[in-house]
């Protein structure tokens, strides 16, 4: 048994449990993006055939609000179930909601890639759609929510890798938009192909998951509670037997309550004690990912470019300089707090680093939008700067935020804070959503 007073760490031989932490990260925000990014098929699903007073027959999208629909169906199971996973960690193993998640998760694209050649009426297509989004941001917030417990519980590092492999499902994402976008195939492979990849990446991290416990570097940081509890019990006991032997009574009983304070102390505290230590990294993720989903993707997508003569580069732009540079730029800066941490958790600036990012909000609402009254920064050079910033800040100080939370509180409360701050994670992600509704409006 390892013990982290005597002994150091064993190694992370070949890096394998930072390449699973990354994956799990990735695994975390794949299924989102994956959605989000097949606006389009799912819009073609929904075309209406109309006839026409010439006789005609054209297509048009009923009035279903599916983007709208999405983001609410998402965003309200990912909050919900994100908050009861703050308290489901206590009745419900780790290991069996990670695993079940997942499991879930990949049944469900199963479902989505088999409906691709399954021809079915708008409204079928819609409520089957709609109810297949809410059960996998459900059971995508539950892991989610016990993975960041998972990775609060090693050291800082393996948090800022996490989060960088949640950037890496941006970019996964876009590419395979982008490919969808150049190479033009039959819409019904390209859909199955589409969503298939997600299907085979999620049992491949599955099995990657399933290996963690198995590892030593793995196993010393989630057995190590335990561990230590019953390290601090048997050396409370042995010198209990010492003190036995030359005290009798007398000692014995004060023996007792000292072993008796020591395994309370090993409890965890409750989740309304950890929250007031972590409470201002709560506020700050909150804050940086409801300034970033309150612009993207509702206002950012409607930028265009000023090159309207070249139709190819018209064609993706928005795949382009929207999704490849904010997801490219959000897994640098997610990346870079391995490299430097600045400010520290305990410093005034990162509070007015997290509030500094509110200025993006009008920045981008003044870039190249297509009938806005204001337009000040219309060249592409212009948008595309500002995109990068936005990106970029939004990954670093998220992965702060998640990378501090652990440190302020005893190593026994990790899995409490990480699960914390998953949830005001999504409280974040819920009122951007909600606040870009009305900037929608005023653009």
């Amino acid at each position: 048994m390892w013990n982290e007073k005597n002994q150091s760490p064993p190694s992370d031989r070949s890096q394998v449990v930072a390449i699973i932490i990354f994956l799990l990260g990735l695994q975390t925000l794949l299924p989102w993006n994956f959605l989000i990014t097949a606006s389009q098929y799912f819009n073609e699903r929904l075309l209406v055939p109309n006839t026409t007073t010439n006789g005609t027959i054209d297509e048009t999208l009923k009035e279903y609000n599916f983007d709208s629909c999405m983001a609410l169906l998402s965003q309200l199971p990912l909050l919900l179930f994100t908050f009861l996973n703050s308290f489901l960690y206590q009745w419900v193993k780790e290991h069996f909601r990670v695993t079940f998640s997942m499991v879930v998760i990949f049944v469900l694209f199963s479902l989505t890639a088999g409906l691709v050649q399954v021809p079915m009426q708008p409204d079928t297509f819609f409520s089957v759609t709609m109810a297949t989004i809410w059960f996998i941001n459900m059971f995508g917030a539950v892991l989610q929510g016990s993975l960041f417990g998972v990775v609060g519980l090693f050291p800082p590092r393996y948090s800022t890798l996490f989060m960088s492999g949640q950037g890496l499902a941006g970019i996964f994402a876009a590419i395979a938009q982008l490919c969808s976008i150049l190479s033009e195939p039959d819409p019904s492979s390209a859909a199955l192909g589409y969503f298939i990849t997600p299907c085979v990446a999620t049992l491949g991290i599955l099995i990657c998951y399933l290996l963690l416990p198995h590892l030593e570097f793995a196993r010393f940081y989630l057995n190590r509670s335990q561990s230590d509890k019953v390290e601090a019990s048997q050396d409370l006991l042995s010198s209990t037997g010492k003190k036995v032997l030359t005290s009798k009574k007398k000692d014995l009983e004060a023996s007792s309550k000292t072993c008796s304070h020591a395994e309370e102390s090993q409890e965890r505290s409750s989740v309304l004690t950890v929250l007031k230590k972590i409470r201002l990294m709560a506020l700050c993720v909150t804050c940086v990912f409801t300034v970033t989903l309150s612009v993207f993707p509702v206002i950012t997508n409607q930028v265009k470019t000023v090159y309207t003569e070249s139709p190819a580069w018209e064609k993706v732009f928005t795949c382009v300089c929207c999704y490849i540079v904010f997801n490219g730029m959000d897994l640098l800066g997610r990346g870079a707090p391995s490299l430097v941490q600045w400010p520290s958790a305990g410093s005034r600036m990162f509070p007015a680093a997290v509030l500094a990012r509110l200025v993006f909000v009008p920045l981008l609402m003044i870039c190249n939008i297509q009938d806005s009254a204001t337009v000040v920064f219309r060249h592409d050079f212009g948008f595309i700067t500002i995109m990068a910033l936005f990106a970029f800040s939004n990954g670093y100080l998220a992965s702060l935020c998640m990378a501090y939370a652990p440190q302020l509180v005893q190593h026994k409360d990790c899995e409490t804070a990480g699960s914390l701050m998953s949830f005001f994670l999504a409280l974040g992600l819920v009122l951007g959503a909600c606040l870009s509704f009305l900037l929608d409006k005023l653009v």
